[in-house]
């Protein structure tokens, strides 16, 4: 038997980094392997020298495939197995480990925009929506927009371990 491990990364996108993906099928019984890519694809190599390494760092549930199928988080390395420049996360890892006495605290929100034809959803068909007050934190139908989206990703996230 096997199941598919859909490998997650950063490219190398400025001003902000796009997420990439791809699956690879692993036999039961195996560990998600480094893999690679073609990074000249995706802003992070020439197309001479295009071979970027993907480590698994973090492997969770599937909970959309569902079974036994996994997402990968990786990072991404230079063949010679350094950190790649884009690869903030190994910035990160080290600045954790240095002061990890600390006790310190590391936070992530995850912020989006779902839209609807060329325009946030809910937004007036003319013009723009009012000042952010009644948005943030907010609460009703009649401010609050995908909130069953949002309500499906995170129940989603908590299924995968992410929480």
């Amino acid at each position: 038997m096997v199941y598919k491990a859909e490998y997650l990364w950063l490219d190398g996108s400025q001003p902000s980094a796009r997420l990439r993906s791809k699956t690879k099928i692993v036999p039961d019984g195996e560990e998600p392997p480094i893999w690679g890519y073609d990074g000249s694809s995706t802003q992070q190599a020439s197309g001479n020298n295009s071979d970027v390494v993907l480590r698994p760092v973090l492997t969770v549930p599937d909970p959309l495939r569902g079974e036994n199928n996994v997402i990968v988080m990786c990072e991404t390395l230079l063949t010679d197995m350094s950190p790649h420049p884009s690869n903030t996360r190994a910035a990160c890892e080290e600045a954790a480990a240095k002061y990890r006495s600390f006790d310190t605290w590391f936070g992530i929100e995850q912020e989006y925009t779902f839209f609807q034809g060329n325009a946030p959803l809910g937004w007036p068909e003319n013009g723009f929506p009012a000042p952010q007050g009644d948005y943030y934190c907010g609460v009703g139908s009649d401010v609050i927009f995908g909130r069953d989206i949002v309500e499906d990703h995170m129940d989603a996230c908590i299924e995968a371990g992410l929480h």
